[in-house]
């Protein structure tokens, strides 16, 4: 991988330490991915925050990077562990590494966004241009329905271009590799946002490339079923891009069968404890169709929203609404994960969710009813 002579002289240490690590996992990854050169981005969003990810290592990591690095571009963060402004019933030393990683954050520079749905808060950078994005649902919404290109990033690799402002020019940043090699055509109708979210996980799982064909109208694509495709898809595995522009490829069916597979899969209980919504977080059209099936309702379960703080400042009529009903609003984290849902308090959980259904069965080992919003409403809200 060619780099310029600044490039050189920031990798042999003479811009700081910070830089120096910055640059070397940058050079490690472009030329395990055959990458040319480093290429300017306009953004970053960071993974690796909640301390159930990262762990102590991680903590340690952060915690030792040089004072004097920075962040040199805009750089946003994904969810931590708990709502800061709540009391949660977690351990403290959680709550202390948490806290540490925060802060070694909060050092670098970085806005303390805490979401996992950027593209629904920010103004982000313009079609075709480059950012680098590791919550893979923000990832391959954004390469799939705004344009912008980025590569499925890691926390590592996302933190590194962040303080550098650049990353390894590969995969999804090459015009020509942004075409699918697999089509996945359904031959059921696609209603729901579970529906939407079942087909993304199908299709990231089939897909052995990093863009997959979903031979679907553009027309259904609203954010709440892009959202849906977009975590499934980022679920499942490496697929980092969807689209619907699809020329010779190999065609593969979504049918009854596959559909009924893939949901036997995530769907692992009749019926749940509680009821979760977010993951990923929910935005104003989830929040503001949410509100409307429960308005004059209480739900019959205990229910835990995740939603950016930004949401709820801007929308406290309808959050007041769920609160209401008896929905508990948490903000600054999200299902995946998380140490407020554990097996000691929850033997199975209700969501819609696609992406919460695989963490919470894989990460929490907590079983799953599987059902789209307006099911969940009308069987358990009175």
């Amino acid at each position: 991988m060619e780099l310029t002579r600044k490039e050189e002289g920031a990798l042999q240490g003479e811009y700081g330490d910070g830089l120096k690590l910055a640059y070397k996992i940058l050079v490690a990854i472009g030329n395990a991915n055959n990458a040319t050169k480093l290429i300017p981005i306009k953004w970053a969003h960071i993974s690796g925050v909640n301390f159930n990810t990262i762990g102590e290592a991680g903590v340690k990591f952060l915690s030792k990077l040089d004072k004097e690095t920075k962040v040199t571009v805009t750089t946003t963060l994904n969810p931590m562990g708990f709502d800061s402004k709540k009391d949660n019933k977690i351990s403290e030393d959680f709550k202390v590494n948490q806290l540490s990683i925060i802060n070694s954050y909060l050092s670098l520079g970085v806005r303390p966004s805490f979401t996992c749905i950027p593209y629904e808060i920010f103004d982000l950078p313009k079609k075709g241009e480059i950012v680098s994005f590791a919550e893979s649902n923000a990832a391959v919404f954004v390469n799939s329905i705004l344009g912008i290109k980025s590569n499925k990033e890691s926390s590592l690799s996302s933190l590194a271009s962040a303080i550098t402002g650049k990353t390894p020019y590969s995969d999804l940043l090459i015009n020509d590799l942004r075409r699918p090699s697999v089509s996945i055509k359904p031959d059921i109708d696609i209603k729901t946002e579970s529906d939407f979210g079942l087909l993304g996980y199908f299709a990231g799982k089939i897909a052995n490339d990093i863009c997959v064909g979903l031979e679907i109208n553009s027309e259904s694509l609203d954010i709440i079923n892009s959202k849906a495709i977009s975590a499934g898809i980022g679920t499942s595995g490496m697929c980092g891009m969807f689209t619907n522009k699809i020329n010779n490829c190999e065609r593969i069916s979504f049918g009854k069968p596959e559909i009924t597979h893939v949901k036997d899969e995530l769907n692992t209980a009749e019926k749940g404890d509680l009821i979760v919504f977010g993951s990923p977080q929910l935005g104003l059209h989830e929040l503001n169709m949410l509100g409307h099936l429960t308005d004059g309702k209480k739900f019959k379960k205990p229910c835990m929203i995740f939603c950016p703080r930004s949401v709820t400042e801007c929308n406290e009529e309808m959050i007041n609404k769920l609160r209401m009903a008896g929905a508990d609003i948490t903000c600054d984290s999200c299902t995946c994960l998380t140490p407020l849902i554990t097996k000691n308090d929850y033997d199975s959980i209700i969501t819609n969710s696609i992406k919460c259904a695989y963490y919470m069965k894989h990460s929490n080992k907590i079983d799953v009813s599987l059902k789209d919003m307006k099911s969940i409403i009308k069987e358990y809200c009175e």
